[in-house]
């Protein structure tokens, strides 16, 4: 996502997280069919509830939550992960190697969310961060989330060129064998223009920010079909999206923040 990544990220279920990331496997498993695990029902009820939990309103059948955050009941639930850079002030839970750092040694970092960008310029450095993350995906199955939500899979584009396009689908294809491994299916976040190579990366829904604004729903439906959630932040995005795309996907327009019902900056619309 250009701008509103989100920096409330997984702040609950810390220790549980980092204690079953400790315990994951170096390697990846032997990759499952795709075909053996379940997307979002296409064209259903979302609502994205990556800032906080709170009771899905009606209608909803499909929501993402934070992976501290425990599934809804009854619901398809989406697991989110910040898998490709570092939360703010967690930095001391990564191997300082592990950390992306330029010519000068200095981290290189996301500027927006203020986030350190993580290396994986080297197949050894993306093995060990996906074990790490190949854990905090064994605790989203465990809690009985049926897909996972990678996040930051464009964070080469802040890299300042020192990871590729390359790089990235290398090591979510780590993510997705382990988990569809594990019966998750897992989805591309935004990063259109790796969209049509998501079959070889093993992705299997899109959940995309901001494709009306920006006009790129089509470039997402052309390689994932109707298996794409919709995420708009403003009203005119919202309308581009619904005329565009209404019949087809699911769509939400939720505040930058993503905060919870009830909150003073809370905003969630559908399609009329």
């Amino acid at each position: 996502m250009r701008t509103n990544r989100h920096p409330i990220r997984g702040s609950l279920g810390a220790a549980v997280a980092l204690t079953a990331a400790l315990t994951a496997p170096l390697l990846a498993p032997p990759a499952a069919s795709a075909g053996t695990v379940a997307p979002p029902p296409a064209h259903a009820g979302f609502d994205y509830q990556i800032g906080g939990a709170y009771t899905p309103p009606s209608g909803v059948k499909v929501v993402s939550r934070d992976r501290g955050a425990s599934p809804a009941a009854g619901l398809y639930n989406i697991c989110y992960v910040n898998a490709f850079q570092v939360q703010t002030g967690a930095e001391g839970e990564w191997d300082a190697d592990l950390l992306l750092r330029d010519a000068n040694g200095d981290v290189v970092v996301d500027e927006d969310w203020d986030e350190v960008l993580l290396d994986l310029r080297t197949a050894a450095k993306r093995q060990r961060i996906a074990a790490k993350v190949n854990g905090w995906m064994d605790g989203c199955k465990a809690k009985g989330f049926q897909a996972v939500e990678p996040d930051n899979y464009d964070s080469y584009d802040r890299s300042r060129g020192l990871v590729s396009k390359a790089d990235a689908q290398a090591y979510i294809r780590l993510l997705s064998s382990h988990a569809h491994a594990r019966g998750l299916a897992i989805a591309q976040k935004n990063t259109v223009e790796l969209a049509g190579a998501r079959r070889r990366n093993g992705l299997d829904f899109a959940i995309a920010e901001e494709c009306g604004a920006y006009r790129e729903c089509g470039d997402y439906t052309a390689a994932f079909g109707d298996d794409v959630i919709v995420i708009e932040y403003t009203a005119r995005g919202l309308s581009t999206a619904c005329s565009g795309w209404g019949g087809r996907l699911s769509i939400v327009r939720r505040d930058v923040d993503v905060s919870p019902r009830g909150s003073g900056g809370y905003v969630r619309q559908t399609c009329p």
